[in-house]
Formats: structure tokens, C-alpha cells, sequence
């Protein structure tokens, strides 16, 4: 079954709407290169759009009213939207969910050291990724300093024209015949990631002068010491903004698609809901994903749940059991990204079922390993209301698996929310390149997503 390629039903008032998109989610994806950064770019962007804090709510014990809008701001890493439908939370809502944690490389707690006369930062990479892409490019330093006084630092090296940048170095081909003989996954230990942050020696100083010199600027720019670091979340992410690809400018080069592109999609489509829906519409950009959605901010943890409990309590829905059924009754999106058919590396794909840049919004039917190990596998009763949904909605779709069956896999946050009983779909954007540091998605799959998101909201 070949789907059309989208590109091609746009009339000149929807290629404007789909650059218009575009140019949004650059300035989003540029601003957001961090989960915290994520959190913070959404707040604004809620609250712009007539959003109010939950915890106001609960703190002022104010009854909910259908068409109220709410956010929850959870640990500055995660964040829940909703807008209250006119039927009770115990009758379900529709949910849309993505991740905006991504692949990279974090700054251990004790970092700083200096190797014959370079200075060091030392890292442990974050998610899945190929070390050998991370050498020999420019990048930049973001993330919170905390100190013991709970001040907070926001650092944010590596951006701006002004700023110094960061890397890791590779060895020059004339050496690296030894380099040359290893295998792809060994080409760079992960034990060398660390990044070169400074080389001048602070004059006076004659043990480590270039470290103390680094030390140094560290404090007078940033208001920190090296025993800060110990509280720390520091982020090495590329450098640099998001930009078009291509001469027709048809495609986004950018870090963090995956997830941020689904997430910015769900973002859009709440904000473009008017007026009141029949169900409650939830929103949910979590943490974590990468690494298994473990710990207080990742899927698994309890602060989603939590936050219904909340606003049922202030709708006058109290008891477990309605929660129970409010999960239940529930259905979802599970908005994650899918690779995309690379031609340079067809033989990964089983091209029947494989994902294709610029035809539209994907959806995995399962995910998983090989026998679909670790998938949520959503029923067919779910794929055809979905397809119905999408259909007479006008939104170009297609369907996809990850790859050949026994090339590989992965997962998403769709099999923990499928726990609670609720009817739970994977359904992205396509992407070339994943988890490398530079990813490409098309616009119009952009697009497409976005207009999926806002109908599965208003009618799933």
C-alpha cells in the first residue's frame, strides 16, 4: 500500500502554514537543548497561551471549570498540559505524549583535570549513541550549577558568536592506522569523551597552572567553584542552531528531534485548541526516556498519575477507583520519532514497512526487539479508530516497523502507559540520522504530526 507523499496535496496557503511551523519549532528546537531548557521554553509558551500552574490551583482549592487550562511544572525536567473537557475525568481523556530528554554526553561529578597541558572535562554519554560522531566538532556546555546555599547557576557556553566552544579531539588519519583496525563500537572508548576546555597556564602558578587558570574564569564568569561541580547537571550537546537542509529547504538539520519534534508538534496542537473539548486533553512531555524512563521525572514515575489524582480531587471526583477508571478509559499517542528509509542504508529497512521522509505522521503498531521484545504491540481495534481519526481529519499517515525484524529495535513510553489498561499507539516522525548529534526530519512530517496530534485530541 504506497501512501502519497505530502508534499504533493499542499496548496500554496498550506506550504505557507507548514514554513510558518517550521520556523517556530527552530527557534524551539535552538532554544531547548536540554530537558530543563525544554520545560522552561514550554512554560512561556503555556502561559502565553492562557495556561495556569496547577499548584495555584490546588493551593488556592478552586473548583475546576470545563475549558480550564493547566500546566504542571514537575522538578523543571517534566511537564504535564491539559485542557478540562466537559465530561468527567472518570470517563477518560485523550492523551498525547512525548520525550525531550535526548542522546548526549553529561559532565561527571568530578570532572576538571589537566593531561600535559590541556585541560579536561570529563563525561559519561547519556542514551544511545555512536562515540566515533562525537569527535572533532564544535560543542557547547549547558546545564545548572547548584550550590550549597541552594543558589542556582544556568550555564549556557557555546551558543552565542561571542562564546568559546568545546570538543573532543580525534586522531589525524597519518596516525590512525591502529585506530583504523577497530571495530565501529571501539573506534572511540567512551572513557575518551572528554571534552578539552582549556590549555593557558595561569601565570604564578606552577602545579596544574593551566587548571587553575580555567578554574579561575569558571569563578570570575560564572560565580562558581569545582567543588560545585559536585551538584551539577552539566550537558556537552552540539553547537549551534537548528537550520533548513536542502535547497528547496524541505528538511530541519538539528539536535534532539528525537524527541523534541513530536513534543513541539503536541505543544502546537494543544495551544491550537479552541474553545472546549468533550474529554479532558493531556498533554505529557516527559524526561528519562533514553535511559529506560527511570527516575522521579521519567515515565515510570508516579508525578502524571499524581496530577490527575489532583485535579479530580478539585473537580469533586475523589477515591482510587475513579482514578482507576479515569486511567483506564483513557487513549493515547505515544508520540515518539521512527527511523527513516535512508537509501544510503537500505538494507537496514524491510522497505514494505519502513518510514518515509515528507508521507506524513508514522505509526508503530509495535515497536520492540526482534519478537517484539519490550513492546506495547496496540491493538487492531485502536489502529482502525486511529486511522479513522486521521482519515477524516485529512492528515496524511503511514504505518512502520523499526527496521528489519532481526536488525535491531527499540522502545518507547508507550508500554508503561498501556499499564494502566488504557488503549496506548506509537506515532511519530520519521528521521534520518538518529541519535547522531545532527538529525533530519521533513516539514511536512512536521506538519502532519502536528495536525494528527490535534485531531487525535479532539476526537480519540
Amino acid at each position: 500500500m504506497e501512501r502519497e507523499i505530502a508534499w504533493k496535496s499542499y496548496t500554496k496557503k498550506t506550504l505557507g502554514e507548514v514554513m510558518s511551523l517550521a520556523e517556530r519549532y527552530k527557534d524551539y528546537l535552538s532554544a531547548g537543548k536540554t530537558e530543563r531548557e525544554c520545560v522552561c521554553e514550554a512554560v512561556k509558551l503555556a502561559e502565553k497561551n492562557g495556561y495556569c500552574c496547577i499548584y495555584k490551583a490546588i493551593e488556592e482549592g478552586r473548583p475546576l471549570n470545563a475549558g480550564d487550562r493547566f500546566y504542571l511544572n514537575y522538578m523543571g525536567k517534566c511537564i504535564v498540559l491539559f485542557i478540562i473537557g466537559k465530561q468527567p475525568f472518570e470517563k477518560g481523556m485523550n492523551i498525547i505524549g512525548a520525550h525531550i530528554d535526548s542522546p548526549r554526553l553529561d559532565i561527571k561529578q568530578n570532572p576538571v583535570y589537566e593531561s600535559d597541558g590541556l585541560v579536561y572535562m570529563d563525561t559519561h554519554y547519556y542514551g544511545g549513541i555512536k562515540s566515533f560522531q562525537w569527535v572533532a566538532l564544535p560543542l557547547a556546555l549547558h546545564g545548572v550549577v547548584v550550590k550549597k546555599d541552594g543558589s542556582t547557576v544556568t550555564v549556557n557556553v557555546g551558543e552565542n558568536d561571542s562564546d568559546p566552544v568545546f570538543c573532543i579531539s580525534d586522531i589525524l588519519p597519518h596516525l590512525g592506522q591502529d585506530q583504523a583496525k577497530r571495530s565501529a563500537a571501539d573506534v572511540i572508548d567512551g572513557e575518551a569523551l572528554d571534552i578539552i576546555v582549556g590549555h593557558q597556564p595561569l601565570k604564578g602558578e606552577e602545579k596544574e597552572a593551566a587548571i587553575a587558570n580555567v578554574l579561575k574564569l569558571i569563578t570570575e564568569k560564572y560565580g562558581f567553584e569545582e567543588e560545585d561541580l559536585l551538584s551539577a547537571e552539566l550537558e556537552v550537546v552540539p553547537a549551534g542552531k537548528a537550520r533548513d537542509l536542502g535547497f528547496d529547504r524541505s528538511m530541519i538539520l538539528g539536535y534532539g528531534h528525537d524527541d523534541r519534534v513530536c513534543a513541539y508538534a503536541q505543544l502546537e496542537a494543544m495551544f491550537s485548541i479552541k474553545g472546549t473539548p468533550e474529554k479532558t486533553v493531556c498533554c505529557i512531555l516527559t524526561d528519562k526516556e533514553e535511559i529506560g524512563s527511570v527516575g522521579a521525572t521519567g515515565m515510570r514515575a508516579r508525578y502524571f498519575e499524581n496530577a490527575i489524582a489532583e485535579l479530580m480531587h478539585l473537580n469533586g471526583e475523589d477515591g482510587d477507583l475513579k482514578l482507576r477508571r479515569c486511567l483506564g478509559n483513557s487513549s493515547m499517542l505515544s508520540c515518539d520519532v521512527s527511523a527513516g528509509f535512508d537509501p544510503a542504508y537500505a538494507g537496514a529497512f524491510e522497505k514494505k514497512n519502513a518510514a518515509f521522509l515528507g508521507k506524513g505522521v508514522c505509526f508503530n503498531k509495535f515497536t520492540g526487539s526482534r519478537g517484539k521484545g519490550g513492546s506495547n504491540d496496540a491493538n487492531a481495534e485502536f489502529m482502525a479508530r486511529c486511522r479513522k481519526i486521521m482519515d477524516e481529519g485529512k492528515v496524511k499517515f503511514q504505518t512502520a516497523e523499526l527496521g528489519k525484524v532481526n536488525q535491531g529495535g527499540g522502545g518507547t513510553i508507550a508500554y508503561i502507559c498501556a499499564l494502566y489498561g488504557m488503549n496506548v499507539i506509537d506515532s511519530g516522525v520519521a528521521v534520518l540520522s538518529m541519535h547522531a548529534p545532527w538529525e533530519v526530519i521533513s516539514k511536512a512530517d512536521l506538519y502532519e504530526s502536528y495536525k494528527a496530534y490535534k485531531e487525535f485530541a479532539l476526537k480519540a
